[in-house]
């Protein structure tokens, strides 16, 4: 088992330099879990938002050779659990397969202010058979 934890240049940088973005827990059938750090996203409104943390999260997945389809878990932290709706709608647009494992709680604020939705995933990448 191999362990790398990094911020891939062709995806989303960090928003502070205290986390990394990604670890990869490779093992040596090429297979490998892949945590992805939370995801914040800009918008006005709780769909804007939820949409942009997708596109990011699609975009470190696919830094490491993974997609959406790979995710096996997904934690998400609303300010409003009231939204849950408007959130599900964006998430099934996504996340199109078999659902992941999941959670879903309410907080009262997030790392910024104006963050409504943060979400973080764990995704298996098949190994070479």
């Amino acid at each position: 088992m191999q362990v790398t934890v990094d911020n891939p240049a062709d995806a989303p940088q960090p928003l502070s330099p205290y986390y990394s973005q990604v670890a990869r827990v490779g093992h040596a059938d090429g297979s490998a879990l892949l945590f992805v750090s939370g995801q914040i996203a800009e918008g006005e409104t709780l769909t804007e938002q939820s949409q942009g943390v997708f596109e990011a999260i699609a975009a470190l997945l696919a830094a490491h050779g993974a997609s959406l389809a790979d995710v096996i878990s997904i934690r998400t932290f609303l300010t409003d659990i009231g939204r849950l709706a408007e959130y599900g709608a964006v998430r099934q647009r996504f996340l199109t397969g078999t659902p992941p494992t999941s959670l879903t709680v309410e907080v009262p604020r997030l790392f910024r202010p104006e963050a409504q939705i943060e979400v973080e995933v764990v995704a298996a990448v098949p190994g070479r058979l």
